[in-house]
């Protein structure tokens, strides 16, 4: 029974941990233009296949990886830039609308370019599995945790450290006083859709060896991103991930202890709990009311 759990408990971080990255990558494009971007699923696919086309035309691994990354972040500003700049002054439902618009035409340029298939990288460290107290784990899984770990902290430090950084939290706070004081709010826009879209390449990256990727991959890791970040509070980064954890390791014991069948559908019931019992997320401020 204790192995069992702790299997589940383990494969429900390691998917959380990609959830904590799609769901800060939502937190802070929201706390720079209060727009909710349903394109970050599709930041992930442009990520994972991007290194898969360029490991197979013969690229080494880490320089396919930093390309990938490059690819991502220019996708991401182009959007901010050619998208969402342009109808800056349009309402939140507008934006919604033009950010599902932009997910959907990102998803058709993916098929274009790399086909339907479903796509793979091989782990980075082989695939023996470790042995943690009678629970099994795959080295890749290290991966993905350890590397979002480390992301999560260098955001952290980012935000609080950094001139750039703060003048992110000083446009979330008040767009307008943070142009008065001299930050260009245009640039916190396309680097807040830059740093997102590093965020979800590298998550497509590390978990395309234990999931695959292809072009609608996408949608149902945006959703489950944007559910973390709903779950913690739109707009809280600490929240977003702990979300994503939450609801990984929500998931992983219901599909081991209930049905696999209903695995999809907890981050579409814990978006619906949340907004009627909790509307402003775990730890999510009285302020936030825009969703």
């Amino acid at each position: 029974m204790f192995e069992s759990t702790l299997q589940f408990i383990l494969a429900g971080l390691t998917s959380g941990a990609i959830y904590a990255l799609v769901g800060l990558g939502f937190t802070i494009i929201y706390n720079a233009s209060h727009v909710i971007n349903f394109a970050q699923g599709e930041f992930i696919v442009i990520g994972g296949m991007s290194t898969v086309a360029l490991t197979a035309a013969g690229l080494p691994l880490p320089l396919a990886i930093v390309l990938a990354t490059v690819v991502t972040m220019v996708v991401g500003m182009a959007l901010a830039r050619f998208a969402i700049q342009p109808a800056k002054d349009a309402d939140v439902v507008a934006l919604i609308i033009i950010t599902i618009g932009a997910s959907i035409f990102l998803r058709g340029i993916v098929q274009l370019v790399f086909g339907k298939d479903i796509h793979s990288l091989p782990p980075f460290s082989g695939e023996t599995p470790l042995n943690l107290m009678g629970a099994t784990l795959m080295p890749q899984s290290l991966w993905v945790m350890g590397i979002s770990a480390g992301l999560i902290l260098v955001m952290a430090w980012f935000f609080n450290a950094t001139l750039a950084g703060k003048a992110m939290l000083a446009t979330a706070y008040n767009s307008l006083a943070a142009r008065l004081m001299g930050v260009d709010t245009k640039w916190v826009l396309l680097s807040a859709f830059a740093l997102s879209a590093f965020l979800g390449a590298v998550g497509g990256i590390v978990v395309t060896p234990i999931t695959f990727v292809s072009y609608e991959s996408g949608i149902m890791l945006g959703l489950k991103g944007f559910s973390a970040a709903v779950l913690g509070g739109l707009g809280n980064g600490i929240g977003a991930v702990a979300g994503g954890l939450i609801l990984g390791v929500v998931e992983a014991m219901s599909a081991g202890y209930i049905s696999s069948a209903y695995k999809d559908a907890i981050a579409f019931v814990i978006i619906l709990v949340v907004l009627v019992a909790r509307p402003n997320g775990l730890f999510g401020k009285k302020g936030i009311d825009r969703v």
